[in-house]
């Protein structure tokens, strides 16, 4: 097994939003914001190569929203999808999974392109994996959340026939290295791949630990639809990251890839960071 760190740019959001209740004298001092009170985000993905099996999880937001969606977010960055597969030597078409821990915009965006007036699958020899649960939150979304489900992101994933659906049950296995976890606070049945790789777990985090300027466990995104649910997962995993040295792949902290945390006298923080190539 083979894992690579797939950057796909950066954009912004508003920092109150991406820490909801914690006063901005506070989450400053690890996110900075600009004049307009946006932080920068990594959309930042992970390829696994596992045996005859490339999985990609996540795909980042894509291009094929019109200039004014893009705009909201500033786009940037020098990284694109395709030029960190081409890193490593692949392509679009050599990946065979793409694993979506959830379906907003900047986690699927780059799961369906715009090949003339039609919409069709970036990766055209992939099944696309989710969960039968968050599939049809996502397809029937909730007035607060709908922004986020973009039906061109999905839709065409199912029309395509390369879906299928994980089992929701937690710890249910995806191959003989990685099993899947599920997250019901920032969104229904998100789902956290954990991998077990030179003897070592990874676990994959996704919206659950954006960066670690949010490890405090209060520290949760406006976002996150059920933030007590949150609060009760985050205390629970990274507990268990603790005691078992689980290593912690960050999705969209802005300079961080991965890291391992400890406990303090004021709770659980980071204790390293580093790359994944260096695990």
């Amino acid at each position: 097994m083979k894992l690579y760190s797939i950057e796909t740019g950066f954009f912004k959001l508003d920092g109150g939003a991406m820490f909801g209740v914690v006063p901005k004298s506070l989450w400053q001092k690890t996110n900075p914001a600009d004049d307009k009170n946006l932080c920068t985000w990594a959309m930042r993905c992970l390829l696994i190569q596992d045996e005859d099996r490339l999985i990609l999880v996540d795909n980042g937001i894509g291009d094929k929203q019109d200039e004014k969606f893009l705009s909201h977010y500033h786009l940037h960055g020098d990284d694109t999808l395709q030029s960190s597969l081409a890193k490593y030597g692949f392509t679009s078409d050599d990946i065979t999974d793409v694993f979506l821990t959830h379906l907003h915009f900047d986690h699927c965006g780059g799961s369906i392109i715009r090949e003339g007036d039609k919409l069709v699958p970036a990766f055209k020899n992939a099944t696309y994996w989710s969960n039968e649960q968050h599939w049809n939150w996502a397809v029937y979304p909730n007035e607060r959340e709908k922004a986020s489900f973009l039906k061109e992101n999905i839709l065409p994933i199912q029309e395509s026939g390369k879906l299928k659906f994980i089992e929701v049950n937690d710890g249910v296995q995806f191959t003989p290295n990685i099993v899947v976890r599920f997250a019901y606070g920032h969104t229904d049945a998100m789902m956290l791949p954990q991998i077990y790789y030179k003897d070592k777990t990874i676990l994959y985090m996704a919206d659950l630990l954006p960066s670690v300027g949010h490890l405090p466990i209060p520290y949760v995104m406006a976002y996150d639809m059920f933030p007590l649910k949150t609060m009760s997962e985050r205390k629970a995993i990274f507990g268990e990251a603790v005691e078992k040295n689980f290593f912690l792949f960050l999705e969209h902290d802005p300079v961080n890839e991965c890291c391992t945390l400890q406990q303090t006298e004021k709770g659980i923080r980071v204790k390293d960071t580093f790359k994944l190539s260096e695990v």
